[in-house]
């Protein structure tokens, strides 16, 4: 088995001490306060100022240092200027948000999935281009090395014409009725289950390897386990533990997409299969995956460069990934160009979940 080099065809630039800090608000304490806070602090150009939430905005502000907490978006956007707003509550908790930060003339920062539905994406999508600031998607995993190398290989067309993408995430995270708490997370009237969750990222690894929207998708949503329990009670889960898609990106390209929480073991593979080679990115997970080119000779393994920020995997595996796509956004900012998961990209996305069924009513 031949070994050979993969660099991404991007570099990380020091901060200049010359330019101001970008004053950023955070909504969400879960994941925003364990990853959007600390990898905002982590990556230099920006300031968390402040952060919103109806519970435990006082306890993380305090942990994390943050100089100001609110119980609502709305006091944090009275009481104090902000650069970039950083939208990290769940689905059903996006588009307004989105929407009063936008009005406000704001740099935006949303979790994914975009939306509820393809409206909402629409309209948060359209907002963006009237108010003309950097929007994006928290699709940090565009930024692990071994994603990049691939998408180099596809983009330098070192596989030939593309034939077919594989994009699959198997994990055993709901594999046991009682693997996790009920919350949100398993209401499809809020965006729960793993079609948002998962396949919304594994979508967006599809299209932005395919260089294109998809021009059709075709799939399904299914519930293998839907009575759950935790903490002596039962509940039922009416979302998908299982998603699966079929793309059709035109030109003889279709993607098979597939997110599966119900599996007795963890992996993650991303596959682009081209005329003349296969490029495979594989491992446990997304994070820890390894690299090979396979043709009708041999197979060689690719050494990729390692994750910017790797230091910061302790606190969080996430983190590594999204302080580097912080990177981009704040060059973005900055007014340089550079690559980014769009609100473009996001209601690219979120069209392939409407066709297999992820179109939830927004609430009122």
């Amino acid at each position: 088995m031949a070994r050979i080099s993969a660099r991404p065809g991007w570099e990380i630039t020091s901060v200049s001490a010359k330019k101001h800090k970008l004053r950023v608000g955070v909504l969400g304490s879960s994941f925003g306060g364990a990853v959007h806070v600390p990898a905002f602090a982590a990556q230099g150009r920006f300031e968390v100022v402040a952060i919103a939430s109806p519970n435990r905005a006082a306890e993380v502000a305090k942990a994390r240092k943050i100089p100001k907490a609110y119980a609502t978006l709305g006091e944090m956007l009275a009481d104090g200027k902000l650069d970039v707003l950083s939208v990290a509550t769940p689905p059903f908790e996006h588009r307004g948000p989105v929407i009063a930060a936008l009005q406000r003339g704001l740099h935006v920062l949303c979790e994914k999935p975009f939306g509820l539905n393809v409206a909402e994406a629409e309209e948060m999508h359209n907002a963006s281009r009237e108010a003309g600031t950097v929007c994006a998607i928290a699709h940090e995993f565009r930024y692990v090395p071994s994603r990049i190398a691939v998408r180099e290989l596809v983009a330098n067309a070192h596989l030939g014409p593309l034939r077919a993408l594989e994009v699959l995430w198997f994990s055993a995270m709901l594999h046991d009725a009682g693997s996790r708490p009920n919350s949100w997370w398993f209401e499809r009237s809020h965006g729960g289950g793993v079609t948002g969750a998962i396949l919304s990222h594994l979508v967006d690894q599809a299209n932005w390897i395919a260089g294109r929207a998809p021009r059709r998708a075709t799939g399904y949503e299914r519930t293998a386990i839907a009575k759950r329990h935790s903490g002596g009670t039962s509940f039922t889960s009416d979302v998908a533990d299982g998603s699966f898609a079929t793309i059709d990106y035109a030109d003889g390209l279709i993607a098979t997409v597939t997110a599966d929480g119900t599996r007795a073991v963890e992996s993650s593979t991303l596959a682009a299969h081209g005329a003349e080679r296969t490029a495979v990115s594989s491992g446990d997970n997304i994070l820890s995956s390894r690299t090979f080119v396979v043709d009708a000779k041999e197979t060689s393994e690719l050494e990729v460069v390692a994750q910017a920020h790797e230091n910061l995997r302790a606190a969080h595996g996430n983190l590594p990934p999204f302080v580097t796509m912080l990177d981009a956004f704040a060059e973005a900012i900055d007014g340089k160009t550079v690559e980014l998961p769009t609100f473009q990209d996001g209601l690219n996305t979120q069209r392939v979940l409407a066709a297999i069924g992820y179109e939830v009513p927004s609430l009122a």
